[in-house]
């Protein structure tokens, strides 16, 4: 992997990575965000189990874990636990 497509990745919006990572995504039309007026709610499955994203642009905040991150290497590694070259190689098959 080159820089460029390192970049072009961690630029990808989490709400694009999530539509094509997660099994199913579903926000929460309810949450108002305090902080960043951008961000959004999603309630995602992926990998078995199920999460509570925020997102902002590429960053993402797993609230019930307590971790975050930005990019869309990041947000695999994540939700599917896998490592760097995996996460890489999901994003290039799914068409990231």
């Amino acid at each position: 992997m080159d820089n460029s497509e390192l970049e072009r990745l961690r630029g990808l919006s989490a709400l694009y990575v999530l539509s094509l990572m997660a099994d199913h995504a579903k926000f929460d039309r309810d949450f108002s965000p305090t902080r960043a007026t951008g961000t959004q709610r999603v309630h995602v499955g992926a990998g078995g189990a199920d999460w509570e994203i925020l997102v902002d642009g590429a960053r993402f905040y797993d609230t019930r874990a307590g971790e975050g991150g930005g990019g869309a290497v990041d947000l695999v590694m994540h939700l599917w636990r896998v490592p760097f070259k995996q996460a890489v190689k999901m994003l290039r098959e799914a068409g990231a």
